[in-house]
């Protein structure tokens, strides 16, 4: 409901001074909500007004929630690179990212009145799979065969079957995302920072890279965007390879580089398949979001990287 008052300090004409109030907040509900990318982006909403609600199966405040919002964002999803990539733990990357959208699905599609506006899932550029090219991969080339893309092919599925409820659905294929605190970023920075940092392998595989605040501002975009379906790449437009990556995060550090590239046997020895996250990767285009009249605040790896550093 909308309620209406005079400006305070138009007391002598308040027919010409009403402002709106109290409109009703929409709500975002968001699983994985707790995560790296989650604690930004529910920061952000709520700053911007909204309000949310972080969905935990022990909270069931936040299991009813999924029947009332307004958005469902969903991030939840195992670390892909938190171990080596037995058959076990695969099934787990894959269940934790799969079954949770299905499990919101079938809630949603019980409830007695839906009024969900739009489920908007997180994928990776890993959709493309685990491969160094000359290609610059676009939303509308096929996912990879391989274990990545097989796991983000599933989990876009997942969220295309809200579209039989009527609601609107966005896939953000994110590539590796830059926070000043945990994540990948605090990990790639510590051997640069005691002086041993170098590339890895040929050092020639690029690195899809995105500042969390560009993450989170297309996450933004996606709910207010009613235009916004289908997956977008959610990737900084400023194509580094791994040697130049490295290279810059040391000339932002004020770090010499000494050590030569670890090589890539050592790293399958290290890792297993997981490797190939490390080892390989292509270039991916960012032009679709920014057709969309998004415009990134981070669009070079130097400027991000001095503000997160």
């Amino acid at each position: 409901m909308y309620k209406t008052f005079p400006h305070q300090f138009c007391t002598p004409c308040p027919a010409f001074c009403l402002s709106l109030v109290d409109k009703r907040m929409e709500t975002v509900l968001i699983s994985g909500g707790t995560g790296l990318v989650g604690s930004h982006l529910s920061k952000k909403l709520r700053a911007k007004g909204y309000e949310v609600a972080v969905l935990s199966r022990s909270d069931p405040g936040s299991v009813q929630a999924v029947e009332t919002a307004d958005y469902i964002i969903h991030l939840a999803g195992a670390n892909i690179g938190a171990g080596r990539w037995t058959a076990r733990r695969k099934q787990q990357i894959l269940d934790s990212r799969v079954n949770t959208a299905n499990d919101i699905y079938e809630q949603v599609a019980a409830s007695r009145h839906p009024k969900l506006k739009a489920f908007i899932s997180a994928s990776a550029t890993g959709y493309y799979g685990a491969v160094t090219t000359d290609k610059i991969f676009a939303e509308d080339d096929p996912a990879a065969t391989d274990f990545l893309g097989e796991t983000c092919r599933l989990w876009e599925a997942a969220a295309e079957g809200f579209q039989a409820l009527g609601a609107r659905t966005v896939k953000i294929r994110t590539g590796v995302v830059l926070t000043g605190r945990g994540g990948a970023l605090e990990k790639m920075s510590l051997p640069v920072k005691m002086g041993v940092g170098s590339a890895i392998g040929s050092g020639g595989q690029y690195l899809p890279w995105i500042h969390i605040d560009d993450l989170c501002g297309i996450y933004i975009k996606a709910v207010e965007d009613s235009g916004m379906e289908g997956a977008y790449n959610a990737v900084a437009p400023d194509h580094r390879t791994n040697r130049e990556f490295t290279q810059t995060l040391a000339h932002v550090l004020k770090k010499p580089l000494w050590f030569p590239p670890v090589p890539a046997l050592a790293m399958r020895m290290l890792f297993g398949q997981m490797s190939e996250i490390l080892l390989e990767g292509s270039r991916v285009s960012s032009s679709k979001i920014s057709q969309k009249g998004y415009q990134f605040l981070f669009p070079d790896l130097e400027e991000a990287l001095k503000d997160l550093l």
